[in-house]
């Protein structure tokens, strides 16, 4: 009975239109209580509802229960089957697709919101709710030229942001970049998905580290290829394990992603790890991809090198932004830089501009600041520094955990993630969805699990540094009180 009545409950779902963060809405609504968990084991059949749980999913869902069941008549609805509405299903290349930074669990916190729940939010690394400002020259920048850049702009941006780029550029050391190299996008969000479709052949393999930011998987899987996951190692302080990376390389790969520094863990890749990176692409005649959007927010004195300074031969495109370093994430402003041997990518380069072209130009008014923030007074330098924000919110977090009993934890050298581990002998976390569902509904504590991050090893998970101290205070003292009691 438990699969006629899971298949039957989503069929009523679809004819609705309703998914289940609906009926959970629904529910509350009419003071019924229904979890999210309870809702789930519905519909995939693992339980039956209580004969009031049934009642109300039959009245929402304007069906009989005994139509529900199973237990009516089968020819009891068959008008109404015969006559449903045509129902549209999400296309089958997102089968594999998903970005758990937003997902279910972020649906069931802004429910408990509209219920009036505080919840703490270390979830999502945007800067602005937490009361970092825009440096005021670059917002004076964009509002003086407003009227300016009503138009279009060419493909791949204005002249004076692809300048400053390519000035930028030559700072760090990357060989061979001219104008028509540099393109600018929506975000670097924007420009991995517009990368990949200009790039990728079905089953074409390119190798992306694990953990990982999930939107690479994602866009890699949308275009009909596979990411093949190499290890970074936690005990080397989650540096990517290039052994790892080496027995990964296949005759279909044709790139690889390196994301330094790294989300979610926050490390710096030191430029011998580097070197040995280039020479398997050298070796076996890849391409490097580059995610280096947290450049400028590194810590401990340390330096960040750009991989592609150090591939002059190879076919480099190197991705970045200023939503982090001037805490602009809402502005969407973003570029790739292609460098090294360029004759090796000439089809593919354009195929990247027929990719630019089609969807005419980026944000422009984002793009008129560009110049200004990447050439005027650097304001994240003081967040980095001894004293600084970033900084003593890092320490803070990290000393916290690291006391904690059966936590451990790398400490971060760059960006604004810490990315923790549960002991297993300790906790017992094989599911780490839920762990992230049962803080979020004892706690109201929202974080993302190591799942969300393609990292398959259960008992992990990614916090936001960037709350004020003593908002992350607050959300530290709720875990560790967690902690002393939950187990799976």
């Amino acid at each position: 009975m438990n699969t006629v009545f899971s298949e039957r409950l989503r069929r009523a779902m679809e004819r609705q239109g309703l998914k289940q963060v609906d009926l959970l809405q629904i529910a509350a609504a009419n003071s019924k209580k229904l979890g999210k968990s309870q809702l789930s084991q519905y519909v995939s059949g693992k339980t039956m509802p209580r004969p009031d749980t049934l009642a109300f999913l039959s009245q929402a869902l304007d069906v009989s229960e005994a139509w529900l069941t199973g237990t009516g008549e089968p020819q009891q609805h068959t008008q109404w089957e015969a006559n449903a509405m045509r129902t549209f299903k999400k296309s089958s290349k997102l089968d594999h697709v998903s970005y758990d930074v937003r997902g279910p669990a972020l649906d069931e916190a802004m429910r408990m919101e509209e219920d009036g729940i505080h919840i703490l939010k270390l979830n999502i690394g945007n800067p602005a709710p937490f009361g970092f400002r825009t440096p005021d020259e670059v917002v004076q920048d964009m509002a003086s030229q407003l009227r300016k850049t009503e138009g279009y702009s060419d493909s791949r941006g204005l002249f004076s942001a692809r300048k400053a780029i390519m000035q930028y550029d030559q700072l760090k050391g990357i060989p061979n970049v001219t104008m028509s190299d540099i393109y600018t996008g929506n975000g670097v969000s924007d420009l991995i998905n517009l990368v990949m479709q200009a790039m990728v052949e079905t089953g074409d393999e390119i190798l992306v580290p694990s953990p990982d930011y999930p939107l690479w998987t994602a866009c890699i899987t949308l275009a009909g290829g596979k990411a093949v996951h190499y290890l970074c190692d936690e005990q080397a302080d989650w540096l990517p394990d290039v052994d790892d990376m080496r027995s990964k390389v296949t005759s279909n790969t044709k790139a690889i992603v390196i994301i330094n520094p790294n989300n979610p863990t926050g490390a710096l890749y030191p430029r011998e790890v580097l070197q040995e990176i280039v020479e398997i692409a050298r070796e076996h005649q890849l391409i490097i991809l580059s995610d280096e959007i947290y450049d400028r927010l590194v810590m401990d004195d340390e330096e960040h090198v750009s991989i592609a300074s150090l591939a002059p031969d190879l076919f480099c495109i190197t991705f970045n932004g200023l939503s982090k370093s001037h805490m602009i994430a809402g502005w969407r402003i973003g570029w790739i830089s292609i460098s090294g041997n360029k004759r090796l990518g000439r089809d593919l380069m354009e195929g990247i501009n027929v990719m630019s072209n089609m969807r005419l130009c980026s944000n422009v008014p984002a793009q008129s600041i560009v110049q200004t923030a990447l050439g005027g007074h650097q304001s994240v330098k003081g967040y980095v520094v001894p004293g600084g924000r970033v900084r003593n919110q890092r320490d803070f977090v990290y000393e916290r955990l690291a006391a904690m009993d059966g936590v451990s934890v790398v400490k971060p050298k760059a960006a604004f993630y810490v990315f923790p581990k549960l002991d297993p002998n300790k906790f017992h976390i094989t599911d780490d969805t839920q762990f992230q569902l049962d803080l979020l509904q004892d706690k109201r504590v929202l974080i993302v699990p190591g799942k969300g991050f393609n990292w398959n090893t259960p008992g992990y998970f990614r916090i936001v540094f960037l709350p004020r101290r003593a908002i992350l205070g607050e959300a530290l003292d709720k875990i560790s009180d967690f902690l002393t009691y939950y187990r799976q």
